[in-house]
């Protein structure tokens, strides 16, 4: 019996002790966070455009985030808020190229080339797209969602569009009418989203050569007397 109970001994003290895991430094503790974070407005972005804003559930982002519901809270106070997110780090830099070269005095003609290049490098062939794709169909069921893309997204971008076609008609390119309406000079640009969205399968959209055209149109249109 006393051996028995000494070789039970042995058998405890024998029993491996699991080493600590040291925590991470605060470093990778930061990217480990961001990545969550940016896992967690992929998934989002996903299941927004899938299902739509009212549709969409916070399960099914953290589902796909591959993360706990819980988890998005530590991120995002609510689903609104999330969304709101979603449009300021997707569009936010964006908007910051394009106030930059809005800014750039120099011909319209010259201008325009490089603008529609960022449009359809940066918006019409990413993800972008899809994100102004949600706040034409889905802003006027969600005013705050509306307001919240026109203060952070769109009013910026009309400035920049009212400065160039401002500089554009002191120099006698353009109609001085038009900077009442910088809408116009941006219009093909909401076309060709809402057309890829619908009817590309059908008709394919050369959205480079449209936008040039709209912006050949205008220039002609402001040298008539």
């Amino acid at each position: 019996m006393a051996k028995s109970r000494s070789a039970s001994t042995k058998s405890k003290k024998a029993a491996p002790v699991a080493p600590k895991r040291a925590p991470l430094p605060p470093a990778s503790r930061k990217a480990r966070s961001v990545e969550r974070r940016d896992a967690i407005l992929a998934a989002a972005l996903e299941e927004f455009s899938a299902q739509g804003f009212e549709a969409t559930r916070l399960d099914d982002v953290a589902a796909r985030a591959k993360i706990a519901k819980g988890t998005i809270y530590l991120y995002f106070r609510d689903k609104e808020t999330l969304f709101q997110e979603l449009i300021r780090a997707t569009l936010t830099p964006l908007v910051g190229t394009l106030e930059t070269l809005g800014a750039i005095d120099m011909p319209l003609a010259v201008l325009s080339d490089r603008l529609v290049d960022v449009f359809v490098s940066e918006i019409y062939e990413t993800r972008r797209k899809d994100v102004v794709r949600l706040m034409i169909t889905e802003g006027r069921r969600f005013p705050k969602i509306a307001e919240f893309y026109y203060r952070e997204v769109l009013s910026h971008i009309m400035t920049a569009v009212r400065g160039i076609v401002r500089r554009a008609a002191a120099r006698g390119e353009v109609s001085a009418a038009l900077i009442d309406f910088p809408q116009i000079l941006v219009a093909p640009g909401l076309v060709a989203i809402v057309w890829s969205g619908l009817f590309e399968r059908f008709e394919p959209l050369d959205v480079r050569a449209m936008m040039k055209t709209h912006v050949a149109m205008i220039l002609a249109a402001g040298k008539v007397p």
